[in-house]
């Protein structure tokens, strides 16, 4: 028996995992070194402060929530929040826990993500950077095809006007004819590229019928860490119309980054509360996404709320690309998109889709 104990804290020792057991009173009862290492601080520090002396300020509140759903017997699975080292910086951890009730003791285990977590902002920051440049190329592509339409067809119709059999110069009278030869040219040129556009984007962004619960799912199943850290409250009714026609990955980058933008400019010491639904009105699909955040003036932001990398609030993950994003994916696919918000009482994105 001596024999398997040794090993058993020969085994708690050498972990490179962060084990540890706590009481209920929310203090650490042992760790092991790898505890020590991570965090910086000495057994002795461990011991005699409360744990959430070392979490991460922002991660306080969820910390203490789910602790005490620890002390009434539910365990805890891949639960993910930061901790504080003694130098300042920043550790993610996530974390399996079991209380033993009869004790009043949680035994945890914790991986240390930190890498992990660097590596998928840096990921997703860069797939941002590089789907928001590709929107900008073929917005700016649309636009320019679309503005120069309008003086080539005013030049035409200028050169249409001028009757040929009464200028005496043949010189000029041909000058006029290649005119409106390479003028007729560059506007045909002009419609097949828009049509060819139109079609390319078509092909990629395929439109199907797509579930809207089963969507709002599959991306809530990815953000699951931020929501328990913001404490965010989520509902959603698509009672009166499940689904609807548009493309799959764009709904889901919709729904990405309007719950995200939701949690991100959320008001201090106020639970963020998301609502999404849909319905059927005046002759439309439409999905509806409100939250009680800070919001903004619209009176003042007008028609720049959409635009590229524009931002309104002064927040270090402000990017001013998910809504231009968002924009981009319902107007693209032919829908509209409309914004109601008053500053400090929240926002709605009314999303209108396109028939099929």
């Amino acid at each position: 028996m001596e024999d398997i104990k040794f090993k058993y804290e020969l085994f708690f020792n050498l972990s490179p995992d962060l084990l540890c057991i706590a009481g209920y009173d929310g203090y650490f009862k042992k760790v092991n070194p790898a505890v020590s290492n991570v965090l910086e601080y000495s057994f002795e520090e461990l011991y005699s402060r409360p744990i959430n002396d070392f979490v991460y300020h922002d991660d306080k509140d969820i910390t203490d929530q789910v602790r005490s759903d620890l002390t009434k017997s539910i365990p805890l699975f891949h639960f993910e929040n930061r901790y504080q080292t003694k130098s300042g910086e920043i550790v993610w951890l996530a974390w399996t826990s079991y209380p033993v009730e009869k004790d009043k003791l949680i035994f945890a285990i914790a991986k240390n993500i930190t890498q992990k977590k660097l590596a998928e902002e840096q990921r997703s920051e860069l797939l941002n950077n590089l789907t928001a440049i590709n929107q900008h190329l073929k917005q700016m592509t649309y636009t320019t095809s679309h503005d120069l339409r309008s003086p080539i067809s005013g030049l035409l119709s200028g050169l249409d006007e001028i009757d040929i059999t009464k200028i005496d110069d043949e010189e000029t009278a041909e000058l006029i004819k290649i005119l409106q030869s390479s003028g007729k040219y560059i506007q045909d040129t002009l419609n097949n590229y828009l049509d060819i556009l139109t079609e390319k984007h078509q092909e990629l962004a395929k439109i199907t019928e797509v579930d809207l619960n089963e969507s709002l799912k599959r991306v809530l199943k990815y953000i699951i860490p931020l929501i328990k850290n913001s404490n965010a409250s989520i509902h959603s009714d698509f009672s009166r119309l499940p689904r609807i026609k548009f493309n799959k990955e764009y709904l889901e980058s919709l729904y990405l980054n309007l719950i995200s933008n939701s949690i991100k400019y959320s008001r201090p010491d106020v639970r963020p509360i998301i609502k999404i639904n849909s319905e059927r009105s005046e002759g439309k699909n439409k999905l509806i996404v409100s939250d009680n955040g800070l919001g903004f003036n619209t009176a003042k932001v007008k028609d720049k709320i959409f635009g590229f990398k524009q931002t309104f609030h002064d927040h270090k993950d402000s990017k001013g690309i998910g809504l231009y994003l968002v924009y981009n994916h319902v107007t693209s696919l032919g829908g509209d998109i409309k914004i109601e918000s008053k500053v400090n009482e929240g926002t709605t994105f009314i999303i209108s889709f396109k028939d099929y």
